[in-house]
Formats: C-alpha cells, structure tokens, sequence
C-alpha cells in the first residue's frame, strides 16, 4: 500500500502544481488585448483581407455560417475565398447563391490540374450594378474548383494553399473554418488586434456547440485538454517556446508567412493550427496570440457519440507521431491524474469510515482519502471556468475523471486506426501518415484543425 499512498501523493501535487504554475491553462481569461475594444485603436489604414473558407462538402451547414462572414462590417476591403475542396454536395452552388443574397460579387477562381489558383477571373458582363458596387468596396466572393491534393499535402492544408493563392493582393488572410459564424465586428476587432499590436497571428478559440447530451459531456473537456497541452497565456508571450493556434479562426500576416516558407512549409501538416502556430512563432520568431471568444461560434452538430469520437479519434495517434511508447505513457498519464485519485480517495474513505484492514490499516487508508481527494477536488476546481464559460452546472467537474478515461479510451483507438490503415479519415478521404514534426499537432484540435484532410 505505501506505492498507492505515494503515487496519491504525487498525484494531488501534480495537480497542485498545475493549478499554479502551468501558465494557468485552466483560467478563461485570455480574451482579445483590452486595447481592441477601444474603437479609436485602430490602424492609420485598414489593411485588406481575404478570408479562405475550405470547404468539403459542406452545402447543408453554410447556411448557417457563411452569411455571418458576408454581412461583416469591416472598414477596409474585405473579401472572401471559398475554396470547393472537390465536394459533392453542390457545395459551390450554394456558396454562390448566399453570396448573391448577401449582394457581394461572385466571381469563379479556376485551378491548374497541377498548380496554383489563378489569382483572376472573368467576371460576367451581366454582373449588374450591385455587384461593381461590391467589388469597389473589395466584397468580392470567389469560389474555386479545388484540385486533389498532391503528394505529400494533407488536404486542408492544401485547400487553404489554394485560397491563399486566390487571394490576390490581401496583406492579411483570415483562415476559417465552413462551420464557423462571427458575431458583428468580429473582423475588424481580429485585425485591430494584429495590426494594432503587430501581431503575425491572432487566433481565436470558436465556442464549440454544446447542445446535445454528448456534447455538453465532451466538448468543454475538449477545449480544456487542448489549453492544458498549450497554456493560451504562454503561446502569447513573445519568445516563448509554446505556439498553437485554433484552426477554425487564424487570422494571418501574409507577408510573415510567406517570408516563413508559407504553406508549403506544414504541407503535411494533419493538424495545421499547432503547426502554424510553430512556423510563425518559432520559425519566423513572430509574436503570436490565441484565446477564448463567445463571439465565434462553431454550427457544426454533433448530434451523436460515434460523431465525437471519430472527430478526437481521427488525429490523437497524430499528437503522439505514431510512437506506442508514447500512447503507453499518455494512457497511463491520464489514468494516473484523473482516475486514480477518485478511486483512491473513495476507497480510502469508505476503508477509514468501516474502521477495515483492506488498505493495510487505518492510518494508510486515511492517507489514500486525503490525498485522492484532494486531487479529485483540485481537478474539478480547475473545470469551473470552462463550464462557466459553457454555461453547464459546476456539478459536472466531478465527472471529470470519467470524461478523461473516454479520451484516454480515444487515444488507444486512435492508434488502433492508425495500424489498420483508417488513420485520418474525413468525408471519404484518407491520407496517410507524414514523417518529421510537419504533420504533429494536437490530439484533434476539433477548433476546426484536422477537418478537411
């Protein structure tokens, strides 16, 4: 008993020490800087930007999504680029459609079977008036037939090359998600926070829906999992060795990335935020920002269990760069700090109450209660702001031990795809896995990182 009563220990000052010195990943307070809200910080002149939009057979969900990046009131030139990622939907025709209701311009962006976007295209003679009033004011929709990814690129990657290629001369690239809404202003306080601040990278943390039951239960750890592998107020100090970034909302200096190599630097990238975030951190020595935000929101649906496991699943192994001594480590890492002290403390606390031998006497057994227990109550401690933020019964904290078996339960599977050759399916597409750390990133950063491979 003297090893359960020690690793009980190490557990509840494992906890204790992440509460305190782990870049306070488990606080909800890294929002945008306070000087965005100021409306007179703004740059001298609105840069121009272009939002690339991969989309894969999304024509059901753009409905809800696409309209609130199209009726953005951003003082400079704003343009979209939405790039078909060889859908089957009728994807593009609806894109089209909601651009028209929106009264931007839409123009068509073809693509070389082997090469890059062409950065033009003719725009019908019968446009109209509204849409030459729109592309004066830079509202122009463009969506481009993308090709098959060549080898070597994962397809998101390769998508959001397509688009950065179409975006003709837009100094800063908002990369989104299809699933993504912005709430008004959005925009203009993304950019004020780059440009005011010369910031390469402004990214924001979409609010993942959290309506279903499965939701409610999964969606706030995977928010609080992925800050506890990258501490939101480390990846935002200069310098620093931390870099991520949430996929579905990156806002861009075109410039940065381009001296950085661009995209075809993460061309492997399965989980291009995290990688992303590492070029223009680390390998471009840029400052880069990310944090929380009620005012993106994800409309992606995850009416169901198998839903939400296949999204965690199709890119955990990932994290781990295919390593079993690493899952081996992770599951028993998991199970160590989450499981054990509930277990523990109420096993000791039952022993210590009925006066049992079980444990090896009473002394021991009070020891399993107080340190599991005070593991158990600093974990779920650390839970509160999240479900704050998710607004969801601080009650649920205390689940947090069996929500961390699930994704421990995820990771394996992950890895059990991977061997059988289903690693990072997507919408009947799979690729195979990239060597070197281009392809690494976070276990399924569900923020939109992984979703179009």
């Amino acid at each position: 008993m003297p090893v359960a009563v020690a690793a009980c220990v190490l557990a509840a000052l494992a906890w204790a020490y992440l509460l305190a010195c782990h870049g306070g990943f488990w606080r909800t307070n890294q929002r945008l800087p306070a000087s965005t809200a100021d409306p007179a910080a703004h740059p001298v002149a609105w840069p121009a930007v272009t939002a690339v939009v991969p989309a894969r057979d999304e024509a059901s969900g753009l409905p809800d999504s696409l309209p609130t990046l199209l009726s953005q009131d951003y003082p400079g030139r704003l343009a979209v680029t939405l790039v078909d990622d060889e859908s089957t939907d009728g994807t593009a025709v609806v894109a089209a459609e909601l651009g028209r209701a929106a009264g931007w311009k839409i123009c068509d962006g073809p693509v070389l079977p082997d090469g890059p976007v062409l950065p033009d295209s003719p725009v019908p003679d019968d446009a109209g008036p509204a849409a030459s009033a729109a592309e004066d004011s830079g509202r122009v929709l463009r969506v481009v037939a993308g090709s098959p990814p060549p080898a070597g690129w994962a397809g998101k990657v390769w998508a959001m090359s397509q688009g950065m290629a179409a975006a003709a001369d837009a100094e800063y690239l908002l990369f989104t998600d299809a699933d993504i809404a912005y709430g008004p202003g959005a925009v203009t306080d993304l950019v004020r926070a780059a440009a005011g601040s010369q910031r390469a990278l402004v990214s924001q943390m979409a609010l993942l829906r959290a309506d279903t039951g499965w939701e409610r239960v999964l969606v706030p750890a995977f928010v609080y999992f992925f800050a506890q592998l990258y501490p939101f107020r480390r990846v935002n100090q200069p310098g620093g060795r931390t870099a991520a970034a949430a996929g579905g909302c990156m806002l861009v200096d075109r410039a940065v990335l381009s001296a950085a190599g661009g995209l075809a630097a993460i061309a492997g990238a399965r989980i291009d935020d995290v990688a992303l975030g590492r070029l223009l951190k680390r390998g471009a020595g840029a400052n880069c920002w990310l944090g929380l935000t009620t005012g993106i929101t994800s409309t992606r649906p995850y009416d169901h269990l198998a839903e939400l496991w296949d999204m965690i699943a199709r890119s955990a192994y990932t994290q781990l760069r295919y390593s079993p001594a690493a899952l081996a480590g992770t599951i028993a890492g998991l199970l160590w700090l989450y499981l054990l002290p509930p277990v523990a403390g109420i096993a000791g606390l039952v022993c210590a109450v009925l006066g049992s031998a079980v444990l090896g006497g009473g002394a021991t057994a009070s020891w399993l209660a107080v340190a599991g227990l005070a593991g158990w109550a600093m974990m779920s401690v650390s839970y509160l702001p999240m479900l704050r933020l998710y607004r969801l019964s601080p009650l649920r904290g205390l689940s947090l031990p069996l929500i961390a078996f699930m994704y421990a339960a995820m990771t394996a599977d992950s890895a059990r795809r991977h061997h059988a050759g289903r690693s990072g399916e997507w919408k009947g597409r799979t690729i195979q896995a990239v060597s070197g750390t281009a392809g690494h990133g976070t276990a399924g950063s569900g923020t939109g990182s992984g979703r179009a491979t």
